[in-house]
């Protein structure tokens, strides 16, 4: 049975500085502050009133972060959990994804203070733990899609490398994209509705090789490469001899070698200036296997008809010479026009808010 809490965590105010958000820099008007100080903050999902739903993967634990006027409270929902990466909110529902399996809970909002069980639904996941943490999210379809990462480096193993979708209950399953390594960030372009993911690009070639991908899919079916080929144009030295790269879709976007590319959030409020409206955000968890650390930022991904044409900083300054300070893992967009960044180094949720400066 699932561990259900209650347990009141912190106010924090909206207006406090960060930790070590000092160095942090952003294009000018924007400021960065802690929303909320939550254990391993991954994943993030919003409620319909407001509510900040947060995964806490390897606490085991799924947090709500309450607004309260100019401050926050902080609520364990649920404990107990297997790798709980993954959260989707749906018609009032929690969905939250272990390595194995998706747990609803019902009518979640009026239930903040007591918890109910949560109800598995009949999908079959693998439990292999390397890159076990799934990523969860609805399309503007109404379904619930699911990453299911390669369980290895480099491998080719069939039922891995994909991103399925299925009925918010689980049923009428299906192969939406494959050729996938590890995607832990998915959404829909907000009026075409086409779906772009971040996938991490394979170890063990190099400080420089394979880039990160931002890769675009307006159909299902299509095939991103993996294990085969790399960033669209890298055979891979075991699997794809006998490969030709042109047989998959390449990235939209190279991004930066092992930068960790994970949650990507297109820009739909109306706080930040319109140059930034409908625009790719994604968070860069940083580079573990370089002998000099990229990556620990935001960056921001700029597209004109539908197609990027720049990759550069958003928000960055977690990484100093080879000294790191936050990690970013997943963003959001809240209601009032501010973007959300949760970081499980640090173990916070910053706000960037933008005000236009004084003339």
């Amino acid at each position: 049975m699932f561990r259900r809490y209650c347990i009141c965590l912190t106010i924090v105010c909206l207006s406090c500085s960060a930790y070590a958000l000092d160095d942090v820099v952003l294009p000018p008007g924007f400021s960065i502050a802690v929303f909320a100080d939550v254990p391993n903050a991954r994943s993030l999902a919003l409620g319909d009133n407001g509510t900040v739903f947060v995964s806490n993967r390897r606490g085991h634990s799924i947090y709500a972060v309450v607004p309260e006027g100019e401050s926050t409270r902080t609520i364990e929902l649920i404990g107990g959990l297997d790798t709980p990466n993954g959260i989707a909110f749906h018609d009032g529902d929690l969905y939250v994804a272990e390595k194995n399996r998706v747990i609803r809970y019902a009518a979640i909002e009026k239930n903040l203070t007591n918890v109910p069980d949560g109800e598995v639904l009949d999908i079959d996941l693998p439990s292999e733990s390397h890159h076990g943490w799934r990523y969860i999210s609805f399309g503007p379809d109404g379904k619930l899609y699911i990453s299911i990462g390669a369980p290895c480096n480099i491998c080719d193993e069939d039922g891995f490398g994909q991103i399925v979708r299925m009925n918010a209950d689980g049923s009428d399953r299906e192969t939406f994209a494959s050729g996938i390594r590890n995607s832990v960030g998915f959404t829909w372009h907000p009026q075409t509705h086409e779906f772009w993911f971040t996938d991490n690009g394979r170890d063990m070639l190099g400080d420089d090789l394979p880039a990160d991908e931002l890769n675009r899919a307006p159909v299902a079916g299509l095939h991103f490469g993996y294990p085969y080929c790399h960033a669209g144009d890298i055979p891979d030295p075991r699997y794809g001899k006998d490969r030709n790269c042109g047989d998959f879709v390449a990235p939209a976007q190279k991004l930066g070698p092992h930068v960790a590319s994970l949650g990507i959030r297109f820009y739909t409020g109306g706080m930040f200036p319109e140059k930034y409206h409908e625009q790719i955000f994604i968070a860069e968890h940083g580079s573990w296997n370089r002998s000099r650390k990229i990556g620990y930022r935001v960056s921001l991904v700029r597209l004109e008809d539908g197609v990027p044409v720049s990759y550069e900083p958003f928000a960055e300054g977690w990484l100093q010479k080879e000294s790191v300070a936050g990690r970013p893992v997943d963003l959001l967009v809240l209601d009032d026009g501010s973007m959300l960044v949760s970081d499980d180094y640090a173990n916070k949720i910053y706000r960037i808010s933008y005000a236009a400066p004084a003339e």
